[in-house]
């Protein structure tokens, strides 16, 4: 197997910031109103009657839930991420990885992946990260600068790299949100999602119509639902967060590789053409800004 086919099987794309809109039901009317009531339903239909926006409740949400894991000096999570990806017969197919994340600000993190496909692992020390493939004994090797934000914009120019849970783990992930950020409203609460009670909020930032779910007592993201708007199939992508430990003591050998005797190739992009279901979000960040 070439590098590139092994790097763009190993390489987890999806989505920076998510986004999905949902209208409130509406409301029965008088027999007296009918008219006037069919005429609002059709042009709440049409999407005449949204004006685009950023609700202050959503807002709050949003920006209590960034501050939150903006404090965080450590983290573990899981991360659950199903995509569709267009079939030979037109209806699309999903595909799901499942990540072990484990990160200590400013310069370490782990992310250790299995998925529909070759499992790959993660890792960045402050001065160097490793892409391992373990099935096939491969192991890449870069050097990276000393933040977990600018190892991640190198781990993308250089190996095409990029993780859904991003804007979770960056300094500033609130930053990361409202870069492009046109859109935000509150939906309400969930009681399914997450095994407790969340609240929903839609927001739509770049190009990505994002709807997610936040714990209401703990202040943290369970779901995140998000459509690209410049893609004409709508293609779905769902990331699911569990197990949420902040703050806990991480040895640093947990950031250390297990790679006796592997491989060395290069640590380069794979042919874009070898994932075409999989890339990045569209947003202005990933090529002009460090993460």
């Amino acid at each position: 197997m070439t590098y590139e086919k092994l790097l763009s099987r190993i390489t987890v794309v999806v989505l920076s910031a998510f986004v999905v809109a949902s209208g409130n039901a509406q409301q029965s009317q008088p027999a007296h109103k009918t008219s006037k009531a069919v005429s609002t339903r059709a042009a709440n239909a049409a999407g005449l009657a949204f004006q685009p926006g950023l609700e202050p409740r959503a807002i709050e949400v949003l920006k209590t839930a960034c501050a939150k894991l903006a404090a965080a000096k450590s983290m573990t999570f899981t991360a659950v991420v199903s995509y569709e990806s267009p079939s030979r017969l037109g209806p699309p197919l999903v595909y799901s990885t499942q990540s072990e994340v484990s990160m200590v600000r400013p310069d370490r993190l782990k992310v250790v992946t299995a998925g529909d496909g070759p499992a790959s692992e993660f890792y960045y020390d402050g001065k160097t990260m490793k892409a391992f493939a373990p099935a096939q004994n491969l192991l890449a090797v870069a050097d990276a600068p000393p933040t977990i934000d600018a190892a991640l914009q190198v781990a993308f120019d250089s190996g095409s790299i990029y993780f859904p849970f991003t804007d979770v783990i960056v300094a500033d992930p609130y930053k990361d949100i409202a870069d492009g950020l046109t859109t935000a409203f509150y939906i309400g609460q969930s009681s399914v999602v997450g095994e407790t009670t969340t609240d929903m909020v839609a927001y739509v930032t770049g190009d990505v119509f994002v709807q997610i779910w936040i714990g209401r007592d703990d202040k943290l993201p369970r779901r995140i639902y998000a459509i690209y708007l410049n893609d004409p199939a709508r293609l779905r992508h769902v990331l699911e967060l569990s197990n949420w430990a902040l703050d806990p003591v991480l040895p640093s050998d947990a950031f250390v590789v297990n790679a006796a005797g592997a491989a060395r190739i290069a640590f380069a992009r794979p042919d874009a053409s070898d994932a075409p279901g999989m890339r990045p979000p569209p947003k202005k960040r990933m090529s002009t800004k460090t993460q």
